[in-house]
């Protein structure tokens, strides 16, 4: 079984917050599986271990770009936050997002061969990148960038640098930059509830299945009724359900009126969102997270042997 380490303890804690002895039996239990361990923890403290499980590591920028009906969202990663607030470094993400809306550019690498000129670096959007790099000093890449182009008009929101957000939509353009604002602080996954990835689905269902069986097994050892199958298989349905209205962009309670819906909100708005795409810094990264202490015993055998 894999050695479950303190950082591996104290990564689970920072996903969940949960109690640092429960992550280190969730790890124990998952034999090391940090993924595991969350819905191990999701099942045995519900959505107390859930709250914390959107942060991310990894450093950088999210930047847009809308002309003409035309637009881009893009993400670039650098090693730490100081570099965010480079002036070359943000000026290199605006000028990226540009270049994605005015050119299609199949993936980064075409991209990349794009001509641009900046800080005495060029031809290139690469050779600019590669110079920033040198100059700076720290690395930094084009993770993924999308562009916009069709008969939906276009409105995009900003949470600092590190939350993007670009709706599609026909209608009141006021309605649609609060949506936007909207799906920056909810996270919707999809426009409505049938949207819904069915691996989301499956795994919200298995978590609630898992969490009725703990329940039960509670109550049997404490001598108390076990709930009827029928009553577990509608609970189980519900919390399912719950999930999909909590997911689905049309369902969620409006942020700025939780009296509505967000769908109730642009009916009254007589406007239409086809779709949204959201880009948070560093989803989906795992940092690196240097291990101090093990580097200095690693120095310390390192000098014992050449000594």
């Amino acid at each position: 079984m894999a050695a479950i380490t303190a950082s591996m303890v104290a990564e689970l804690r920072g996903k969940t917050d949960a109690p640092m002895m429960e992550c280190k039996k969730a790890l124990t239990e998952a034999e090391g599986d940090m993924a595991k361990a969350e819905e191990i923890l999701r099942v045995k403290l519900g959505s107390k271990a859930g709250k914390a499980a959107a942060r991310v590591t990894a450093e950088g920028v999210v930047a847009t770009s809308i002309a003409n009906g035309v637009g881009a969202l893009i993400e670039v990663n650098c090693e730490t936050d100081f570099v965010t607030k480079n002036d070359s470094f943000l000026a290199l993400a605006n000028t990226a997002a540009a270049l994605v809306a005015e050119h299609n550019p199949a993936d980064v690498a075409a991209l990349g061969a794009l001509a641009y000129e900046q800080d005495g670096f060029g031809p290139t959007l690469e050779d600019v990148r590669k110079g920033l790099i040198g100059k700076i000093g720290e690395n930094m890449t084009f993770r993924r960038f999308q562009r916009f182009a069709g008969s939906s008009k276009l409105a995009a929101y900003l949470h600092g640098t590190r939350i993007g957000v670009v709706v599609e939509f026909d209608g009141d353009e006021a309605a649609a930059k609060d949506v936007a604002m909207h799906v920056a602080a909810m996270k919707p996954v999809s426009l409505s509830a049938d949207q819904v990835p069915a691996d989301l689905v499956e795994r919200e269902r298995s978590v609630a299945a898992a969490k009725a069986a703990e329940d039960a097994a509670v109550a049997t050892a404490a001598g108390k009724p076990v709930q009827s199958a029928e009553i577990v298989a509608k609970r189980i349905e519900g919390g399912v359900q719950k999930f999909l209205k909590e997911v689905s962009l049309f369902n969620q309670p409006f942020v700025k009126n939780d009296k509505q819906t967000v769908e109730q909100m642009l009916k009254a708005a007589s406007t239409t969102v086809k779709g949204f795409t959201l880009y948070v810094v560093g989803e989906g990264i795992e940092k690196k997270v240097d291990d101090f202490a093990a580097e200095v015993a690693a120095q310390v055998a390192a000098a014992k042997q050449s000594a």
